[in-house]
């Protein structure tokens, strides 16, 4: 998948049970690759260490691979994450569990839940997406093969097995692998060998049947291995025989050592269980579980010259099917499709414009003239203006009268109200009065809020009009330490990309949803910022699209003072509610000290303007009574 060009992120357990012993990840210079510490050892009872997951949900991916079962307490532990990291990307599940199986609590909980949120599925077999299905998967399940590297299990030329044949088992060394049964099944034919590749619980039982059955001459006991000597060891079999066993808790639910052998051109003999028979196709021999004489009758098949080339062959041609680069494939038009429909789900939604009118209209006529009805519009007028009336009929808005001044919050919601009357899945972009947007414009903002699912809000790049100046966009969140920063005159370390300004913000409706609308305890000013640091808390992202507008600011009022006075009453809510009162008074000292620290280095406006922000820090410098008249 990454050849294919996709941007992923692996978490991997540090260390797993492989072919009956441990492996430990070796990331090598894969930097994508990140470890993660486990605890407890049941593939249904474990969970990861949650730290490297809870930073990756924080870089905000488009979808979530869950490569555990829907039951596993890892899928709850992640799926719990996610909830925490109020992270809105879709997720799939993966399962390969082909036997209908009704688990205990928590864990039939677990299972409901990661079914009923999961996009989709992907299965190693046919029948566990049967399963799925019938137990309420969301979306779809799809096939999808466990791969195979075809340059590590090259085939060697060669010709069919002579009178002596090498029999050959590789996997993990436990009952239901019904390595037993292989012995039994070559004990009464001394023209074979039989090599057994891999480790287990079994290992003793199965050299003390050995002997039993007085074939331990014959029979060799190799160990686990891997990489390019688990190539070399298929090249030495004439048959590899895969004699799987089902138990009531088990089958066998794909069998990659089937692909790897007809990789390396064995030919394959495996029981018919489980998934066995799909991943065989046409390509081998099946036999009854768990009996031995029909297991020597399908080996002694498989090794008849004739039927052993044409097995060799039928393998070499099925196993290209399970290559790795055509599972990314496969893989990668998963994710696409249910990345693509989130976002086309989204680009159905439509678009309002909502602008909160105080003032003569003229710089509302020059707005609406601008967007030249492209949009439905809805102004909300805080000042009862019948001239204000008038402009927003003449241009085919939505005249709403507040009936008195509101403020700029509660002016918003009153037109969200307005909004969601008429169509509750409306995207709503905020827009001044003096501000400047034309519709294609609109357009840039809108495909950018579409291009992810997680994204709250987007903001436009702004300009002073009939200048090439720009309008600083982007702002840190304030915060007391911030203010410290500021006033010491380190305001370069504050400058992250906290909040969008909200002179033209366009918002998601389902974040409106989520995160609620604007708290109307701002009266003017900050209210854009406590609703993005909200939604951001919720797991949203904010983003500004390449869309150019016009903003002359400072619309509110004429008078800096009164302008002053708003804003800083709202940056003391924001920070009473986000920070508390020692928040506050901290932040309050802060800008006082930077205040009285520019009034003393400064002259002219610059001195003035230090001086009026050091008396609104005062102690009671923004009461209601210091209000500007």
């Amino acid at each position: 998948m990454r050849l294919l060009g996709v941007d992923l992120t692996l978490i991997s357990a540090k260390r797993w049970n492989g072919g009956g012993r441990i492996v430990r990840l070796e990331p090598g210079e894969d930097t994508f690759v990140r470890g993660a510490r486990t605890i407890g050892t049941h593939p249904s009872v474990f969970l990861f260490d949650p730290l490297p997951i809870w930073r990756a949900l924080g870089e905000g991916p488009d979808l979530i691979d869950l490569h555990e079962e829907p039951n596993a307490l890892a899928t709850a532990e992640v799926l719990t994450l996610r909830w925490l990291r109020r992270s809105r990307a879709p997720y799939v599940l993966y399962s390969a569990q082909n036997i209908r199986k009704t688990y205990p609590f928590p864990f039939r909980m677990f299972e409901r839940l990661s079914l009923r949120g999961a996009s989709a599925a992907y299965v190693c077999n046919r029948e566990a997406g049967e399963i799925l299905n019938d137990k309420g998967l969301a979306g779809r399940a799809v096939y999808l093969p466990l791969g195979v590297d075809l340059d590590a299990f090259g085939a060697a030329d060669r010709p069919p097995p002579a009178a002596h044949a090498v029999i050959g088992y590789i996997g993990r060394l436990e009952p239901h692998k019904g390595v037993d049964v292989l012995l039994d099944a070559i004990a009464p034919h001394p023209e074979w060998t039989l090599r057994i590749t891999g480790d287990g619980s079994e290992r003793k039982e199965l050299t003390d049947r050995a002997k039993e059955l007085g074939i331990e001459h014959r029979v060799e006991f190799l160990g686990f291995t891997d990489g390019a000597g688990l190539g070399a060891r298929y090249r030495e079999l004439d048959v590899l025989a895969v004699p799987s066993r089902p138990t009531p808790g088990w089958r066998e639910q794909f069998g990659r050592v089937v692909v790897e052998g007809m990789a390396s051109g064995v030919p394959v003999v495996a029981s018919a269980s489980g998934a066995l028979p799909e991943v065989v196709g046409e390509a081998g021999v099946l036999c009854s579980p768990d009996d031995p004489a029909d297991l020597a009758r399908a080996l002694a098949t498989a090794l008849e010259p004739r039927r052993w080339a044409e097995l060799r062959e039928a393998g070499l041609e099925r196993a290209p099917l399970f290559a790795w680069s055509r599972v990314a494939e496969a893989q990668e038009r998963l994710y696409d499709r249910i990345v693509r429909r989130s976002n086309e789900e989204i680009s159905r939604r439509p678009l309002c414009v909502l602008i909160v009118a105080f003032g003569p209209p003229d710089d509302l006529d020059g707005c609406l003239a601008t967007l030249d009805g492209s949009f439905p519009v809805i102004v909300v007028d805080n000042s009862g203006l019948s001239e204000t009336r008038l402009v927003a009929e003449r241009h085919g808005a939505r005249y709403v009268d507040a009936k008195r001044n509101r403020g700029f919050a509660a002016g918003v919601n009153l037109g969200l109200r307005t909004v969601q009357g008429e169509d509750e899945d409306m995207d709503v972009l905020l827009l001044n009065p003096d501000a400047r947007i034309t519709a294609d414009q609109v357009e840039l903002m809108s495909a950018k809020l579409r291009s992810s699912s997680r994204t709250a809000a987007v903001g436009a790049r702004q300009f002073v009009p009939g200048t090439t100046a720009p309008v600083r966009v982007w702002w840190p969140f304030p915060t007391p330490l911030g203010a410290w920063a500021v006033a010491v005159g380190l305001g370069r370390l504050h400058m992250r990309h906290g909040f969008a300004i909200g002179s033209v913000l366009l918002l998601r409706s389902e974040a409106l949803k989520d995160v609620g609308w604007l708290d109307e305890r701002f009266f003017l000013y900050a209210e854009e910022t406590d609703w993005q640091l909200r939604a951001r808390q919720r797991g949203w992202l904010i983003d500004v699209a390449d869309a150019t507008a016009m903003h002359e600011g400072g619309g509110a009022s004429e008078d800096p003072r009164e302008r002053e006075w708003h804003f800083y009453t709202s940056l003391r809510t924001f920070m009473l509610k986000h920070h508390g009162p020692r928040g506050w008074e901290s932040f309050r000292l802060a800008n006082l000290f930077g205040a009285r620290l520019r009034a003393a280095v400064s002259t002219g406006t610059r001195r003035a303007a230090a001086l009026r922000r050091r008396d609104l820090f005062t102690k009671d410098g923004l009461d209601e009574a210091n209000r500007p008249a």
